[in-house]
């Protein structure tokens, strides 16, 4: 889903002089076994729904909040850190979102203090223009609970307003898991759970979408764990540094430029700075243009998209020093007609300076790990 607007990223310099596979990953991974061993608190799984719009958008789950608790739909945003809900004060602003009622629950706590956020992309693959994906904030503190785990006394926001780019939201709100335990999570981990989690996002078709809190579920991936290490002080923020790009097998001087690259699970498509985007589609089709009432999309005919092959290749480097490749198939390329004009339809990448970013249409290919204790990100073929 949304993505908050971050700050100023560290582009670490990265030499890979293998060429690098793509797609069997291979790792010298830690033992799986050792991963779900008996701590304090047991891993925890919690099963995720599809956000489907003509194709999958945001994967969302339970989780509890007040005394008794009451059940809520949150997406796990990997590119935020802190938790937002719709509340009974956001009224019909919120009437499509089940809403969090704090008179009702015995251990809520009014902070007092009021805040706007803003995101810096909106639901799906809709551009944000004009600051059109924001929220009015209450900030607040309840028990929380996903599972068995539960973090008493936790920080969080209640959403008061919401501009309408949000109303098509099934799900109640945010929770944020970003690269250091903070908020829900740092109370769980406090308490003894381990410091990871893991990811299983499927397309609808295939279902059974999960969230492993604590651990990993090794039944839903082939082969190994492949890792990488997070960049020295990673603050919230999960990214790796890529050396290169291959579309098609091609690359350009462009795409072999050092970058970092972020990884939300919040977000549904790729953004990439304006001249990284168009040297992929000068690649794929020169038909591929950008959408001009949408600002940073880009579109083509629908009827031209079955002839196009789109395979995009990111690089990456494991913990070992070796190169290897996380890759979007063909299919993920057109993400539906627009709008306003369905004979176009919108390409999976959106141009965005200054930021490089891959969401659901990458996940849905591998099981990833967000291994917040040792600073590392895991992937598997699934």
């Amino acid at each position: 889903m949304q993505s908050r607007v971050l700050g100023i990223l560290l582009l670490v310099q990265l030499a890979a002089a293998a060429t690098p596979q793509t797609i069997q990953l291979q790792s010298r991974a830690a033992p799986k076994a050792a991963t779900l061993r008996r701590r304090a608190l047991n891993p925890v799984t919690v099963a995720l729904s599809d956000f489907f719009l003509g194709t999958d958008l945001q994967w969302f789950g339970n989780i509890s909040i007040g005394t008794p608790p009451q059940t809520l739909t949150v997406v796990f945003d990997t590119g935020s850190t802190t938790l937002e809900v719709a509340s009974t004060l956001c009224g019909t602003a919120c009437s499509n979102q089940v809403q969090f009622n704090a008179s009702e629950s015995s251990t809520f706590i009014d902070e007092h203090t009021t805040n706007t956020i803003s995101f810096a992309t909106g639901v799906g693959v809709d551009p944000v223009v004009n600051n059109d994906y924001t929220l009015s904030l209450r900030s607040s503190v309840d028990t929380v609970a996903i599972g068995d785990l539960m973090a008493p006394s936790t920080s969080f926001f209640l959403i008061t307003n919401q501009t309408a780019k949000f109303n098509i939201d099934p799900f109640s709100g945010i929770l944020g898991v970003g690269a250091t335990a903070e908020n829900v999570f740092a109370s769980f981990v406090n308490q003894g759970l381990p410091s990871l989690f893991s990811l299983f996002l499927t397309p609808l078709a295939v279902g059974n979408a999960e969230l492993t809190l604590g651990g990993i579920d090794t039944t839903k991936f082939s082969g190994d764990l492949i890792f990488a290490s997070l960049p020295a002080n990673p603050r919230t923020t999960w990214s790796l540094a890529s050396p290169q790009i291959f579309v098609n097998g091609e690359t350009t001087s462009v795409l072999t430029a050092s970058r970092n690259v972020i990884f939300d699970s919040g977000t549904s498509n790729i953004l990439f700075p304006t001249a990284t985007a168009n040297a992929i589609y000068a690649i794929i089709s020169p038909n591929i243009q950008p959408y001009a009432p949408e600002p940073g999309a880009y579109g083509i005919p629908c009827a031209d998209i079955p002839s196009l092959t789109a395979v995009i290749s990111v690089t990456f480097t494991d913990q070992a020093g070796l190169p290897f490749n996380l890759t979007i198939p063909t299919s993920e390329l057109n993400v539906g007609p627009f709008a306003g004009n369905e004979t176009i339809c919108q390409t999976l990448i959106n141009a965005f300076d200054g930021l490089s970013l891959l969401g659901g249409s990458l996940f849905k290919h591998y099981y990833s790990v967000w291994d917040v204790g040792n600073k590392r990100m895991g992937f598997a073929a699934i």
